[in-house]
C-alpha cells in the first residue's frame, strides 16, 4: 500500500515537475521528512534526487518528442551548472548563510511578481524570440543555477527558467532546456548521495515509477496552455522557494 501511494505522489510530481522545468524536490524532501518514511533531512535529499534524475530523463523525453529542447544551448548550460554544484557544495562550509539565504529569499520575489503578471519575455528584454545563448551567458547561467541548487538546495530550475526568460526565450523552451540540464547534474548528485549511503531505494523506486508516467503528462499539457497561465504557475513555486529563504534567513 504504501509504494502504490508513493507511486500516485509520483505522478503528480512528474507532473508539476515535467509542466513547470523543476526537479519536484521541493515536493519530495517534505513528503518524506513530514511522513516519517526517512529520518533526516540528508536522507531525503539523497532519497528525493533519483526523483529529480527521474522527472529530467521523463519529461526531456516529452519535449524532445514534441521538439522543444533548445539543444545547443542546454548543452551550453551543462558544464556551468556541474561546476556550479561543486562550487556550491565548496562554499557551503565556508560563507554564513543565514544572511545569503535572506538576500537572495528576497531577490526571488522580483522574478516572482513579473512572472505573476504574465509577462511576456519581449517585455523583459529589448528583443525576444532568442534561440541560443552565447557560451559566456550560456556557463554564467548554469554556475549560478547549479550553485544555488548545491548552496540551498532550491533546484536549479528556480533560477534557469526565470533566467532564460529573461533572456527572451519562450517559457516552454526555457523549461525543456531546465529539464535536459536536469539529467547530468541530478545524475552526479545521485551517484554522490548513493555512495554515501543517503539513499533509501525501496522508496525511490516507487516515486521514480510514478515520476516517469506523470513526466510524460507535463510536456503534453505545457505545449496546450497558455504561456501566460504557465508563467503564472512558476511564479507559485518562485513564491514558494522565496518563502523558504527568508525563513531560512531568519532563521525559523
Amino acid at each position: 500500500m504504501l509504494y502504490a501511494l508513493l507511486a500516485l505522489a509520483g505522478v503528480g510530481i512528474g507532473l508539476l515537475g515535467s509542466l513547470l522545468g523543476i526537479g519536484g524536490g521541493i515536493f519530495m524532501v517534505p513528503l518524506l521528512l513530514l511522513s516519517g518514511l526517512v529520518g533526516t533531512a540528508q536522507e531525503a535529499t539523497g532519497t528525493s534526487i533519483v526523483g529529480v534524475l527521474a522527472t529530467g530523463i521523463s519529461g526531456s523525453i516529452g519535449y524532445f518528442l514534441r521538439r522543444q529542447i533548445p539543444w545547443r544551448t542546454s548543452l551550453t548550460i551543462i558544464p556551468g551548472a556541474l561546476g556550479g554544484s561543486y562550487l556550491g557544495a565548496f562554499l557551503a562550509g565556508r560563507l554564513s548563510s543565514g544572511a545569503l539565504a535572506l538576500a537572495f529569499g528576497f531577490f526571488l520575489l522580483y522574478p516572482a511578481t513579473v512572472l505573476l503578471l504574465g509577462k511576456e519575455p519581449k517585455e523583459l528584454v529589448k528583443r525576444g524570440g532568442r534561440k541560443d545563448l552565447s557560451p559566456y551567458l550560456g556557463i554564467l547561467v548554469g554556475v549560478l543555477a547549479g550553485t544555488a541548487n548545491s548552496l540551498f538546495g532550491i533546484g536549479g530550475g528556480v533560477i534557469m527558467v526565470p533566467a532564460l526568460l529573461w533572456l527572451g526565450f519562450p517559457v516552454v523552451q526555457a523549461v525543456a532546456a531546465s529539464l535536459f540540464v536536469m539529467i547530468p547534474t541530478a545524475a552526479l548528485s545521485t551517484a554522490l548521495h548513493a555512495l554515501a549511503g543517503r539513499t533509501h531505494w525501496d522508496l525511490a523506486l516507487p516515486l521514480m515509477a510514478g515520476i516517469f508516467l506523470g513526466g510524460q503528462a507535463g510536456p503534453a499539457l505545457a505545449v496546450r496552455l497558455p504561456q501566460r497561465t504557465l508563467r503564472r504557475l512558476f511564479s507559485l513555486v518562485l513564491f514558494y522557494s522565496a518563502a523558504n529563504m527568508i525563513r531560512r534567513g531568519l532563521g525559523y
